[in-house]
């Protein structure tokens, strides 16, 4: 069956970085649409970005463009998201989403916390 489980998430200083990984199986990796999205705490999840198939092309929400870059490895079947300059307000648990001709499904997140 389909599985997405997300690593890489932890606590972090204010300007630091985190990578974080999502490992997939279950399905054809190389033919889904990969996307970050992240929940803060009280708020509603919201679309951090994602990157395309064969890893050409990518899209991002405004308030990460410039500090976050997703990447795939389709022979891994994993997706990244590296994230540079982080600042509190990125403090949420990150899930990663494939959609693809079989539907949309979520992974079950990991926890990052931005804080000094």
């Amino acid at each position: 069956q389909v599985q997405l489980v997300e690593s890489g998430g932890g606590l972090v200083q204010p300007g630091g970085s985190l990578r974080l990984s999502c490992s997939a199986s279950g399905f054809i990796f190389s033919g889904a649409l990969m996307s970050w999205y992240r929940q803060g705490p009280g708020t509603e999840r919201e679309w951090v970005g994602h990157i395309y198939p064969n890893g050409a092309s990518s899209k991002y929400a405004d308030s990460v463009k410039g500090r976050f870059t997703i990447s795939r490895d389709n022979a891994k079947s994993a997706v990244y998201l590296q994230m540079n300059n982080l600042q509190p307000d990125d403090t949420a648990v990150y899930f990663c989403k494939k959609t693809d001709s079989g539907g949309i499904y979520w992974g079950r997140g990991t926890q990052v916390t931005v804080s000094s």
